[in-house]
């Protein structure tokens, strides 16, 4: 019986050891993959609080492109010339509208011309501020960005034949620009000295963002193209300004889901065919560009490295494109040139993007102010600062 007894009690033991064993190593195992889905897991999801300014410029970039300028430095001279021969052309308009009617395909309106030109110029009078210290031109741009934000209430559509999501489209073309801008003047320091943008002033303004976030920019139909690639880089914009993770973590997303559609393994990118055209594919380039460097001033490059560097594939897609070695010939080298180019030139610094680069550098804004302008002026040998 006692023999009985001491063989069920150490079979009883050896089985608790195994359970035991067994429970350590699933505990392990699940440790392990736990750890492996936190390091797959983007950077982003651990920010508690971003860098500002942080939409395209930080502060020490800033500082530094604006003492080139000022101990004359003839090629960063040249470039911020783009932004004066912009501010020069554009005087800060006087009324602004309520509603702004868009069209489709190019179509147009008065209020959809001067949002986009304002949106530019609020930019570039902020870079010119950031560079003089002038406060006038605070003042000019904060007058663009409370026009806008205390004024704008709703889109429409400017006939039967306008696409019904183009105001989305729309807001976020231009909403990281004036975001940008926004950055500025809220942040930025001259001599240890603010723009004097009222507090009362920017709660307008976020209310003016979340205003066409929720109502335009989140209702973005899936179209796999520019417009989705558009909509991520603005909601990354507008997240940081608003200092809200989950916006920019859902815009972070966005890029991260549509970067490997729209330009595909092997660079290719079929918008370019497919919309006839040498422009609406570098839309698509030109986001995922912006949206990476936007990432990268918060600390994680990892959309410039995403899906084996997939943007800078596209990009030496875009220069077959230019050199008309593609199925379709759309682009050739008096083709206008995104300003995304710079940017992403300056992060990968390859032979095809500097080639693009350099056809029409220094690079100002698009010829349809749809993206923001002066990145030869604002990213041309400071990525190390940035």
């Amino acid at each position: 019986m006692k023999k009985n007894t001491l063989f069920y009690c150490l079979v009883m033991s050896i089985i608790s050891m195994a359970a035991l064993l067994f429970a350590c190593g699933k505990q392990q195992l699940k440790d392990n993959l736990g750890a492996s889905v936190q390091a797959a897991t983007p950077a982003t999801e651990a920010i508690t609080s971003f860098v500002h300014p942080g939409v395209m410029n930080t502060q020490a970039s800033l500082d530094y492109i604006g003492s080139q300028v000022n101990g004359g430095d003839a090629t960063r001279t040249a470039s911020y010339q783009k932004v004066i021969d912009y501010v020069d052309s554009h005087p800060v308009p006087t009324s602004f509208y309520a509603t702004v009617v868009v069209g489709s395909n190019g179509a147009t309106s008065p209020s959809k011309s001067q949002i986009r030109k304002d949106a530019e110029l609020a930019y570039a009078l902020a870079l010119r501020w950031a560079k003089t210290g002038t406060q006038s031109w605070a003042d000019k741009c904060i007058q663009v960005l409370n026009g806008w934000s205390y004024t704008f209430q709703n889109y429409a559509l400017l006939d039967a034949s306008t696409n019904t999501n183009q105001p989305g489209l729309e807001a976020s073309w231009t909403t990281p620009s004036f975001v940008a801008a926004a950055e500025i003047m809220r942040y930025y320091q001259v001599n240890g000295h603010g723009s004097g943008w009222s507090a009362a002033d920017i709660n307008q303004f976020s209310n003016y963002l979340n205003n066409v976030k929720n109502n335009y920019i989140n209702n973005m139909p899936v179209y796999n193209n520019n417009w989705n690639a558009s909509q991520g880089y603005a909601k990354m914009a507008i997240g940081i300004f608003l200092n809200s993770t989950s916006v920019y973590q859902n815009g972070y997303d966005l890029i991260n889901t549509y970067l490997p559609i729209i330009v595909q393994s092997n660079g290719s990118i079929p918008e370019y065919c497919n919309r006839k055209d040498c422009v609406h594919f570098q839309y698509s380039l030109t986001a995922f560009a912006y949206a990476a460097q936007l990432a990268k001033i918060q600390g994680d490059n990892s959309l410039w490295t995403s899906n084996s560097s997939r943007i800078s594939a596209g990009y030496d897609y875009m220069r077959s494109a230019y050199g008309q070695t593609t199925s379709c010939n759309y682009c050739s080298t008096s083709s206008p040139v995104f300003p995304g180019v710079e940017v992403a030139y300056n992060h990968y610094l390859t032979g095809n993007l500097g080639y693009l680069r350099g056809l029409q550098d220094p690079l100002g804004v698009p010829n349809d102010n749809t993206f923001l302008g002066f990145t030869t002026y604002t990213h041309y040998s400071v990525s190390s600062l940035q």
